[in-house]
Protein backbone atom coordinates (compact mmCIF):
# COMPACT_ATOMS: atom_id res chain seq x y z
CA UNK A 1 0.00 0.00 0.00
CA UNK A 2 1.40 3.25 -1.01
CA UNK A 3 2.02 6.32 1.21
CA UNK A 4 -1.52 8.38 0.00
CA UNK A 5 -3.38 4.79 0.82
CA UNK A 6 -1.65 4.15 4.00
CA UNK A 7 -2.74 8.29 5.16
CA UNK A 8 -6.25 7.36 3.91
CA UNK A 9 -6.23 4.11 5.51
CA UNK A 10 -5.41 5.52 8.63
CA UNK A 11 -8.00 8.22 8.42
CA UNK A 12 -10.73 6.37 7.52
CA UNK A 13 -10.50 3.67 10.19
CA UNK A 14 -10.18 6.08 12.81
CA UNK A 15 -13.40 6.66 14.71
CA UNK A 16 -14.43 9.90 15.14
CA UNK A 17 -18.17 11.31 15.07
CA UNK A 18 -18.78 14.62 16.42
CA UNK A 19 -18.03 15.73 19.73
CA UNK A 20 -15.27 12.67 19.46
CA UNK A 21 -13.04 13.60 16.43
CA UNK A 22 -10.07 13.52 19.43
CA UNK A 23 -8.19 10.46 17.79
CA UNK A 24 -8.82 11.75 14.22
CA UNK A 25 -7.11 14.82 15.27
CA UNK A 26 -4.07 13.16 16.42
CA UNK A 27 -3.61 11.08 13.14
CA UNK A 28 -4.22 14.78 11.21
CA UNK A 29 -1.64 16.31 13.42
CA UNK A 30 0.63 13.93 13.11
CA UNK A 31 0.50 14.21 8.89
CA UNK A 32 0.09 18.17 9.06
CA UNK A 33 3.45 19.12 11.34
CA UNK A 34 5.50 18.50 9.07
CA UNK A 35 4.70 20.24 6.52
CA UNK A 36 3.56 23.29 8.28
CA UNK A 37 5.03 26.34 9.65
CA UNK A 38 2.80 26.17 12.59
CA UNK A 39 -0.48 24.59 13.68
CA UNK A 40 -3.45 26.03 15.22
CA UNK A 41 -6.33 24.53 17.34
CA UNK A 42 -9.47 25.93 18.13
CA UNK A 43 -11.16 25.04 21.43
CA UNK A 44 -13.38 22.94 19.90
CA UNK A 45 -10.71 20.54 17.98
CA UNK A 46 -10.01 22.44 14.96
CA UNK A 47 -6.93 21.68 13.46
CA UNK A 48 -4.93 23.68 10.37
CA UNK A 49 -1.90 23.56 9.23
CA UNK A 50 -0.45 27.12 8.74
CA UNK A 51 1.70 28.15 5.88
CA UNK A 52 2.70 31.74 5.63
CA UNK A 53 2.83 34.06 2.61
CA UNK A 54 6.21 35.15 1.30
CA UNK A 55 4.78 38.31 0.33
CA UNK A 56 1.22 39.29 1.01
CA UNK A 57 -1.16 39.66 4.20
CA UNK A 58 -4.16 37.76 2.34
CA UNK A 59 -5.58 34.18 4.14
CA UNK A 60 -6.93 30.90 2.73
CA UNK A 61 -8.89 28.62 4.62
CA UNK A 62 -9.25 25.06 3.47
CA UNK A 63 -11.64 22.85 5.86
CA UNK A 64 -12.30 19.37 5.60
CA UNK A 65 -13.93 18.21 8.85
CA UNK A 66 -13.06 15.46 11.29
CA UNK A 67 -16.08 13.96 12.05
CA UNK A 68 -18.28 11.08 10.71
CA UNK A 69 -21.53 10.38 11.53
CA UNK A 70 -22.29 7.81 14.15
CA UNK A 71 -24.42 7.05 17.11
CA UNK A 72 -24.45 7.69 21.11
CA UNK A 73 -24.76 5.19 23.71
CA UNK A 74 -27.96 6.52 25.36
CA UNK A 75 -29.44 3.11 27.81
CA UNK A 76 -27.93 -0.61 28.89
CA UNK A 77 -31.35 -2.48 29.38
CA UNK A 78 -31.35 -4.93 31.78
CA UNK A 79 -29.77 -7.67 29.27
CA UNK A 80 -27.11 -5.91 27.74
CA UNK A 81 -28.54 -4.56 24.82
CA UNK A 82 -27.85 -0.82 24.12
CA UNK A 83 -30.23 1.77 22.88
CA UNK A 84 -28.52 4.80 20.87
CA UNK A 85 -29.50 8.06 19.40
CA UNK A 86 -27.89 9.19 15.72
CA UNK A 87 -25.54 11.66 15.88
CA UNK A 88 -25.67 13.11 12.37
CA UNK A 89 -27.93 12.17 9.36
CA UNK A 90 -29.42 8.60 9.01
CA UNK A 91 -31.93 6.99 6.59
CA UNK A 92 -32.99 4.10 9.06
CA UNK A 93 -33.09 1.52 6.23
CA UNK A 94 -29.63 1.22 5.67
CA UNK A 95 -28.69 0.18 9.54
CA UNK A 96 -30.29 -3.24 10.73
CA UNK A 97 -27.55 -6.31 10.79
CA UNK A 98 -24.41 -3.70 10.51
CA UNK A 99 -21.42 -4.50 12.66
CA UNK A 100 -20.93 -1.29 14.94
CA UNK A 101 -17.90 -0.54 16.66
CA UNK A 102 -18.44 1.11 20.03
CA UNK A 103 -15.02 3.15 21.61
CA UNK A 104 -15.35 2.77 25.24
CA UNK A 105 -12.45 3.90 27.99
CA UNK A 106 -10.99 0.36 27.95
CA UNK A 107 -10.62 -0.16 24.17
CA UNK A 108 -13.31 -0.57 21.31
CA UNK A 109 -16.14 -3.30 21.34
CA UNK A 110 -17.78 -5.36 18.11
CA UNK A 111 -21.60 -4.96 17.97
CA UNK A 112 -24.47 -5.42 15.79
CA UNK A 113 -27.46 -3.67 14.80
CA UNK A 114 -29.90 -6.57 15.70
CA UNK A 115 -32.97 -7.65 13.15
CA UNK A 116 -36.08 -9.59 13.62
CA UNK A 117 -36.08 -13.15 11.15
CA UNK A 118 -37.91 -12.65 8.35
CA UNK A 119 -39.97 -15.29 9.47
CA UNK A 120 -41.70 -14.26 12.49
CA UNK A 121 -42.52 -10.75 10.56
CA UNK A 122 -46.12 -10.87 8.93
CA UNK A 123 -46.04 -9.30 4.93
CA UNK A 124 -47.12 -6.08 6.45
CA UNK A 125 -44.66 -5.74 9.03
CA UNK A 126 -41.99 -6.48 6.16
CA UNK A 127 -42.80 -3.35 4.07
CA UNK A 128 -42.45 -0.84 7.15
CA UNK A 129 -38.50 0.37 8.08
CA UNK A 130 -38.02 0.09 11.67
CA UNK A 131 -37.76 3.26 13.87
CA UNK A 132 -34.49 3.94 14.59
CA UNK A 133 -35.62 4.12 18.21
CA UNK A 134 -36.80 0.85 18.44
CA UNK A 135 -33.92 -0.28 17.37
CA UNK A 136 -30.84 -1.48 19.41
CA UNK A 137 -27.00 -2.58 19.67
CA UNK A 138 -26.35 -6.31 20.36
CA UNK A 139 -22.76 -6.51 22.11
CA UNK A 140 -22.59 -10.29 22.97
CA UNK A 141 -23.10 -10.08 26.62
CA UNK A 142 -25.85 -11.37 28.51
CA UNK A 143 -26.57 -8.67 31.44
CA UNK A 144 -26.36 -5.24 31.98
CA UNK A 145 -23.50 -5.53 34.47
CA UNK A 146 -21.54 -7.35 31.88
CA UNK A 147 -22.40 -4.73 29.24
CA UNK A 148 -20.69 -2.12 32.65
CA UNK A 149 -17.92 -4.28 33.13
CA UNK A 150 -16.56 -4.24 29.53
CA UNK A 151 -16.63 -0.79 29.63
CA UNK A 152 -20.14 0.45 28.23
CA UNK A 153 -21.26 3.71 29.46
CA UNK A 154 -24.51 6.00 27.98
CA UNK A 155 -22.51 8.47 26.36
CA UNK A 156 -20.17 6.56 24.46
CA UNK A 157 -19.74 6.75 20.58
CA UNK A 158 -20.72 4.07 18.05
CA UNK A 159 -19.21 4.02 14.44
CA UNK A 160 -19.95 1.57 11.57
CA UNK A 161 -17.51 -0.95 11.08
CA UNK A 162 -16.03 -1.09 7.36
CA UNK A 163 -12.00 -1.10 6.43
CA UNK A 164 -10.69 0.70 3.75
CA UNK A 165 -10.70 -1.47 0.56
CA UNK A 166 -9.06 -1.43 -2.78
CA UNK A 167 -11.81 -2.91 -4.69
CA UNK A 168 -12.01 -4.65 -8.16
CA UNK A 169 -10.74 -1.47 -9.98
CA UNK A 170 -7.90 0.16 -7.83
CA UNK A 171 -8.90 3.41 -8.53
CA UNK A 172 -12.20 2.28 -6.55
CA UNK A 173 -11.79 3.12 -2.63
CA UNK A 174 -14.40 1.90 0.14
CA UNK A 175 -14.41 2.72 3.44
CA UNK A 176 -16.56 4.51 6.41
CA UNK A 177 -16.26 8.10 6.94
CA UNK A 178 -14.91 9.56 3.38
CA UNK A 179 -17.34 11.68 4.76
CA UNK A 180 -15.42 13.63 5.27
CA UNK A 181 -11.85 11.98 5.29
CA UNK A 182 -11.45 13.05 2.01
CA UNK A 183 -11.54 16.93 3.17
CA UNK A 184 -8.90 15.72 5.70
CA UNK A 185 -6.84 13.79 3.40
CA UNK A 186 -6.81 16.62 0.88
CA UNK A 187 -5.82 19.52 3.44
CA UNK A 188 -3.11 17.30 4.12
CA UNK A 189 -1.60 16.65 0.54
CA UNK A 190 -2.44 20.35 -0.27
CA UNK A 191 0.22 21.21 2.04
CA UNK A 192 2.56 18.64 1.16
CA UNK A 193 2.71 19.57 -2.67
CA UNK A 194 3.75 22.87 -1.57
CA UNK A 195 5.97 22.13 1.11
CA UNK A 196 9.23 23.43 -0.84
CA UNK A 197 7.85 26.53 -2.48
CA UNK A 198 7.09 30.14 -1.76
CA UNK A 199 2.98 30.75 -2.00
CA UNK A 200 2.00 34.15 -1.77
CA UNK A 201 -0.98 33.75 -0.03
CA UNK A 202 -1.35 33.03 3.90
CA UNK A 203 -2.66 29.55 3.75
CA UNK A 204 -4.91 27.02 6.62
CA UNK A 205 -5.36 24.02 5.52
CA UNK A 206 -6.74 21.45 8.18
CA UNK A 207 -9.61 20.43 9.48
CA UNK A 208 -13.05 21.93 11.56
CA UNK A 209 -15.25 19.58 14.41
CA UNK A 210 -19.01 19.07 14.40
CA UNK A 211 -19.99 20.03 10.86
CA UNK A 212 -22.34 16.52 10.56
CA UNK A 213 -24.16 18.35 13.33
CA UNK A 214 -24.91 21.98 11.99
CA UNK A 215 -21.67 23.22 10.82
CA UNK A 216 -20.75 24.28 14.42
CA UNK A 217 -16.78 24.32 14.05
CA UNK A 218 -16.89 25.84 10.92
CA UNK A 219 -17.69 28.82 12.87
CA UNK A 220 -15.27 28.70 15.30
CA UNK A 221 -12.26 28.04 12.96
CA UNK A 222 -13.20 30.80 10.75
CA UNK A 223 -13.38 33.28 13.82
CA UNK A 224 -9.94 32.22 14.97
CA UNK A 225 -8.69 32.17 11.78
CA UNK A 226 -10.24 35.31 10.09
CA UNK A 227 -9.30 34.15 6.02
CA UNK A 228 -10.53 36.27 3.49
CA UNK A 229 -11.38 33.16 1.25
CA UNK A 230 -12.19 29.83 2.37
CA UNK A 231 -13.13 26.24 0.52
CA UNK A 232 -14.78 23.67 1.87
CA UNK A 233 -13.49 20.51 1.04
CA UNK A 234 -16.20 18.06 1.16
CA UNK A 235 -17.77 14.76 -0.27
CA UNK A 236 -20.80 15.51 -3.06
CA UNK A 237 -23.37 13.24 -5.03
CA UNK A 238 -22.96 10.33 -6.84
CA UNK A 239 -25.40 10.01 -9.35
CA UNK A 240 -24.07 7.28 -11.77
CA UNK A 241 -25.74 4.12 -9.90
CA UNK A 242 -29.14 2.69 -10.64
CA UNK A 243 -31.96 4.21 -8.99
CA UNK A 244 -30.12 7.70 -9.06
CA UNK A 245 -30.55 10.05 -11.97
CA UNK A 246 -28.18 12.21 -13.71
CA UNK A 247 -30.93 14.70 -15.00
CA UNK A 248 -31.22 14.84 -11.54
CA UNK A 249 -28.46 15.99 -10.29
CA UNK A 250 -24.33 16.32 -11.67
CA UNK A 251 -21.57 14.13 -10.36
CA UNK A 252 -20.26 11.15 -11.86
CA UNK A 253 -17.51 8.99 -10.61
CA UNK A 254 -14.13 9.60 -12.46
CA UNK A 255 -15.26 12.51 -14.16
CA UNK A 256 -13.30 15.21 -11.99
CA UNK A 257 -14.27 16.90 -8.61
CA UNK A 258 -17.14 18.91 -7.90
CA UNK A 259 -17.52 22.48 -7.83
CA UNK A 260 -20.81 23.61 -6.05
CA UNK A 261 -22.85 26.12 -7.81
CA UNK A 262 -24.58 26.42 -4.27
CA UNK A 263 -26.26 24.03 -1.41
CA UNK A 264 -28.61 24.12 1.06
CA UNK A 265 -26.26 26.80 2.74
CA UNK A 266 -24.15 28.73 0.48
CA UNK A 267 -24.35 30.47 -2.80
CA UNK A 268 -20.87 29.67 -4.05
CA UNK A 269 -18.92 32.72 -4.35
CA UNK A 270 -19.52 34.27 -8.09
CA UNK A 271 -15.99 35.75 -8.23
CA UNK A 272 -14.34 33.00 -6.52
CA UNK A 273 -16.40 30.57 -8.53
CA UNK A 274 -14.92 31.99 -12.07
CA UNK A 275 -11.65 32.03 -10.63
CA UNK A 276 -11.66 28.41 -9.83
CA UNK A 277 -12.72 27.70 -13.14
CA UNK A 278 -10.16 29.67 -14.74
CA UNK A 279 -7.88 27.64 -13.43
CA UNK A 280 -8.91 24.27 -13.86
CA UNK A 281 -9.02 25.23 -17.73
CA UNK A 282 -5.32 26.67 -17.38
CA UNK A 283 -4.14 23.93 -15.68
CA UNK A 284 -6.54 21.24 -17.91
CA UNK A 285 -8.20 19.81 -14.33
CA UNK A 286 -11.32 18.31 -15.37
CA UNK A 287 -14.23 19.27 -13.13
CA UNK A 288 -18.49 19.11 -12.85
CA UNK A 289 -20.52 22.08 -11.77
CA UNK A 290 -23.13 20.68 -9.35
CA UNK A 291 -25.94 22.17 -7.29
CA UNK A 292 -27.43 20.57 -4.64
CA UNK A 293 -30.44 21.71 -3.05
CA UNK A 294 -30.90 20.15 0.57
CA UNK A 295 -28.14 19.46 2.94
CA UNK A 296 -24.89 21.91 3.32
CA UNK A 297 -20.85 21.67 3.60
CA UNK A 298 -18.64 24.02 5.97
CA UNK A 299 -19.07 26.96 3.36
CA UNK A 300 -22.61 27.59 4.29
CA UNK A 301 -20.56 28.57 8.11
CA UNK A 302 -17.56 30.11 6.79
CA UNK A 303 -18.86 32.42 4.59
CA UNK A 304 -21.15 34.61 7.16
CA UNK A 305 -18.63 34.39 9.31
CA UNK A 306 -16.86 37.77 10.56
CA UNK A 307 -17.68 41.03 7.82
CA UNK A 308 -18.06 37.98 5.07
CA UNK A 309 -16.12 35.44 3.88
CA UNK A 310 -16.34 34.46 -0.39
CA UNK A 311 -16.53 30.73 0.04
CA UNK A 312 -16.82 27.74 -2.31
CA UNK A 313 -17.30 23.43 -1.57
CA UNK A 314 -15.10 21.64 -3.63
CA UNK A 315 -15.71 17.71 -3.68
CA UNK A 316 -15.60 14.45 -5.21
CA UNK A 317 -18.68 12.22 -6.22
CA UNK A 318 -19.26 10.00 -3.15
CA UNK A 319 -21.42 6.43 -3.61
CA UNK A 320 -23.60 5.52 -0.73
CA UNK A 321 -23.28 8.85 1.49
CA UNK A 322 -24.78 8.91 5.46
CA UNK A 323 -24.60 4.66 5.79
CA UNK A 324 -21.97 2.13 6.32
CA UNK A 325 -19.88 1.97 3.93
CA UNK A 326 -18.68 4.69 0.76
CA UNK A 327 -16.91 4.30 -2.38
CA UNK A 328 -15.52 7.10 -3.93
CA UNK A 329 -12.79 7.25 -6.93
CA UNK A 330 -8.99 7.57 -6.19
CA UNK A 331 -8.38 9.89 -9.82
CA UNK A 332 -11.00 12.38 -8.78
CA UNK A 333 -9.14 12.36 -5.16
CA UNK A 334 -6.35 13.41 -6.93
CA UNK A 335 -7.83 15.47 -9.28
CA UNK A 336 -9.36 17.77 -6.34
CA UNK A 337 -6.00 17.61 -4.51
CA UNK A 338 -4.25 19.24 -7.81
CA UNK A 339 -6.99 21.71 -8.24
CA UNK A 340 -7.11 22.93 -4.89
CA UNK A 341 -3.17 23.33 -4.87
CA UNK A 342 -3.22 25.40 -7.68
CA UNK A 343 -5.80 27.61 -6.38
CA UNK A 344 -3.31 27.95 -3.65
CA UNK A 345 -0.20 28.70 -6.24
CA UNK A 346 -2.63 31.33 -8.28
CA UNK A 347 -3.75 33.87 -5.34
CA UNK A 348 -1.80 36.71 -3.97
CA UNK A 349 -3.66 39.85 -2.61
CA UNK A 350 -4.37 41.34 -5.42
CA UNK A 351 -6.25 38.77 -6.83
CA UNK A 352 -7.70 38.33 -3.87
CA UNK A 353 -8.99 41.78 -4.21
CA UNK A 354 -10.19 41.36 -7.37
CA UNK A 355 -12.34 38.67 -6.38
CA UNK A 356 -13.98 39.88 -3.49
CA UNK A 357 -14.90 42.75 -5.77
Amino acid sequence: MDKQLTMMKSLTDANGISGFEYDVKKIMEGYLEPVSDELVSDNLGGLFGMRKAREGSRTLLIGGHLDEIGFMVTQIDDNGFLKFTPVGGWWNQVMLSQRMNITTDKGVLTGVIGSKPPHVLSAEARKKPVEIKDMFIDIGVASKEEAVEAGVKPGDQVTPHCDFTEMTNKNYLMAKAWDNRFGCALAIEVLQNIKEEDVNINLASGATVQEEVGLRGAKVAANKIKPDLAIAVDVGISWDTPGMSEKDGVGKMGDGPLVLLLDGSNIGHVGFRRHIEKVAEEKDIPIQWSAITGGGTDSGAFHVSNEGVPSVSIGVPLRYMHSNISVLNREDYNNAVNLVTEIVRSLDDSKVEEIIW
